[in-house]
């Protein structure tokens, strides 16, 4: 592979061909290994080639590989459900699976759309959603996001959605502290519903901790509470987008299980079957459960591969793990002490303006001033860089752009597998530190 960057982080170009994979490593037909620092884009939370999931995925497929949805029931259907309600807890009870996080998302609006015209308020059509995040590349998915790259050439046939303002400690909202900042995004929220009228209003989207677009934003404390308590008030659907953060990547299975907030609908996708097999879902609550099914008997979404035994099958076996070795506990556990590493390896590093996160979902942003928090020119491309540089150090991380305003600002996303020896952390830790130190001498803003 060349080591020059891509020209954009989705080029596909000039990569370097995959051999094989096992556990925190992966191989090119080189030989060249790597350690697989983001699980990819915080997809193989188990690590790579288990054998016991890919027994499990073989055993089903001997049996049968699909039974329809609609025609079938299945064996892993039923477990896995039997499964998300345990580790979802409460009233989260109901599920439509898909294959992928953006299907997930686009089920949960779909579901909240649902749930309005059960009632007979088919004027609540309206979603309220934030700037600096991202949900999905489908047309709703991708309406609700807040991530300007990824939407510039779909202008024009998005649905009309209200967007607020990011809620980002390190960034505060004006006006506003990093201690008041939480107060103030709910503040933004409760002002468009009032502004937009709540009998227009249908859901708010969020995810708990942003991924992609914002770089492991952690919500303040008391936020999440804040925005159940509007959303309560106003008779909105509270969506929970946890494609990304959920499914123990922040050291709790809900991810907003540690703000104590359930909401009414939530996604899950990437470490649901661990990237084993295409697997994602909607889960919704017993209230919208009963109001869609009292009305029209059935949730009205659904596909060819919804439910997909070989897929069921899979996030049986990865969830098995996870909870038989006490994967998400370990992940609450090793947290703080990940995150200490990752100062440690990068406290001389003068660009690094913060690092933050939960669990196993960490990033550092990159800023040119400490003090007054401006990120690097866009034109630097200093993200891309850094992801090359990576590779050829033998790491795989995530970086994304445009954190900042959707054009300037870099960050790195680390999110090992949950199960990392302690020296693998270490590694990750230190090639990344090492790799971002080459990309800033190189550009001889160390």
């Amino acid at each position: 592979m060349s080591s020059n960057p891509t020209e954009h982080i989705h080029s596909t170009g000039d990569l370097p061909k995959v051999a094989w994979a096992k556990g925190s490593y992966v191989h090119d037909i080189d030989g060249k290994r790597y350690i697989d620092g983001s699980g990819g884009p915080a997809v193989y939370c188990i690590g790579h080639s288990n054998e016991e999931v890919n027994t499990a995925i073989k055993d089903q497929l001997d049996r049968i590989a699909h039974g329809y949805r609609y025609n079938f029931s299945s064996d892993a259907l039923e477990e896995l459900t039997d499964i998300i309600r345990h580790r979802c807890g409460g009233t989260m009870n109901n599920m439509v699976y898909v294959t992928g996080g953006s299907e997930a998302v686009e089920s949960c609006l779909k579901l909240a759309l649902q749930y309005h015209a059960a009632r007979g308020e088919m004027s609540r059509r309206r979603f309220i959603a934030r700037e600096r995040s991202w949900h999905g590349n489908t047309l709703g998915a991708l309406s609700v996001s807040g991530f300007l790259e990824r939407k510039h050439a779909f202008e024009g046939s998005l649905l009309d959605v209200s967007h607020l303002s990011p809620v980002n400690a390190y960034r505060p909202i004006a006006g506003s502290t990093p201690e008041t900042v939480g107060e103030a995004g709910a503040k933004e929220l409760e002002d468009e519903i009032l502004r937009v009228g709540p009998e227009n209003v249908c859901a708010f989207i969020f995810e708990p901790v942003v991924g992609a677009a914002g770089g492991c934003v952690p919500a303040p404390k008391g936020y999440a509470k804040r925005v159940r308590e509007i959303c309560d008030k106003y008779g909105v659907i509270m969506i929970s987008d946890e494609v990304m953060s959920g499914s123990g990547r922040t050291g709790f299975w809900r991810a907003l299980e540690e703000d104590g907030v359930e909401p009414d609908v939530m996604s899950i996708a990437k470490g649901l079957a661990a990237g084993y097999l295409p697997l994602g879902a909607a889960i919704y609550n017993d209230k919208m459960a009963d109001t869609i099914h009292g009305k029209h008997g059935t949730p009205m979404t659904g596909h060819t591969f919804t439910a997909h035994t070989a897929c069921c099958a899979a996030g049986v076996a990865v969830q098995k793990i996870v909870e038989r070795e006490k994967l998400v506990e370990r992940v609450r556990e090793k947290a703080p002490m990940f995150r200490a590493m990752l100062a440690e390896a990068t406290k001389d590093i003068e660009a690094v303006g913060d690092i933050r996160g939960r669990g196993y979902f960490q990033a550092l942003e990159l800023v040119a001033d400490r003090e007054t928090k401006q990120p690097f020119k866009a034109e630097k491309k200093l993200f891309m860089k850094i992801r090359a540089q990576a590779f050829k150090n033998g790491l795989i991380c995530y970086p994304v752009g445009g954190n900042v305003d959707g054009i300037n600002g870099d960050v790195v996303i680390l999110a090992p597998p949950y199960n990392a020896t302690d020296a693998e952390l270490a590694e990750i830790v230190e090639k990344t530190a090492a790799s971002v130190r080459q990309v800033l001498r190189d550009e001889g803003v160390a």
